[in-house]
């Protein structure tokens, strides 16, 4: 199997993707330990983390065995950068033709953000398997079963919003997986993570209650 299949099979497995934008390369380092130390096993770095390529090349030297992906990527170049500084997927805000085809070079997963089905369907032409649904406060849960109406084959990945409280009304709508961001970090102080990996902890117990 393609390692790229193998990847997106982990995202789906874990269902929940925690997007970590630290103050910088440490601190994005100790949010995203302390997500894999609660269970989260899918980290996106955004690159609004200043110096967040030494937190790619840190965490993906690691041995947690975790999947590091990078986000917030703009531009092809950004995209490559990325992939050689170790990411296992590459996630944007919006979709880019040109991030897409560098990713299919390297046989890394494209997670582009959209928000109507025309963006959606040139996603889905230009080689994305799973497309980003941002922002999934905006949206609302039951956009995922509107769109998977007309779009069945569609994979769509809900971030911004999601909490606690409605994460299982994301997955009973049939989420592929769920970005997780700043919700996990509530209560955190720079250098202390214990409350971000209870929090981690948190969600994973209700996404493994969900799923048996």
């Amino acid at each position: 199997m393609l390692k790229k299949y193998e990847v997106l099979k982990k995202l789906h497995q874990g269902r929940i993707v925690a997007v970590v934008r630290g103050s910088g390369a440490d601190d994005a380092v100790g949010i995203s330990g302390a997500c894999i130390e609660g269970g989260i096993n899918s980290i996106e770095v955004a690159f609004t983390t200043p110096n967040c390529l030494q937190a790619f090349q840190t965490l993906a030297e690691g041995k947690s065995g975790a999947l590091i992906g990078a986000g917030t990527v703009l531009d092809a170049e950004t995209a490559r950068l990325s992939i050689l500084y170790g990411a296992s997927f590459v996630v944007s805000p919006n979709f880019s033709k040109d991030i897409s085809e560098i990713c299919n070079l390297y046989s890394v997963p494209y997670l582009p953000g959209c928000f109507t089905v025309t963006e959606m369907t040139e996603a889905l032409k230009s080689g994305a398997d799973v497309v980003k649904v941002f922002p999934g406060s905006t949206a609302g849960s039951g956009f995922i079963k509107s769109i998977r109406g007309p779009l069945p084959n569609l994979n769509l990945m809900p971030t911004g919003g999601i909490n606690l409280e409605n994460i299982n009304d994301w997955l009973d709508q049939g989420s592929f997986a769920v970005g997780v961001g700043s919700v996990l970090t509530k209560g955190s102080r720079k250098g202390d993570y214990r409350r971000v990996k209870e929090n981690a902890q948190r969600f994973v117990s209700k996404v493994n209650a969900y799923l048996s």
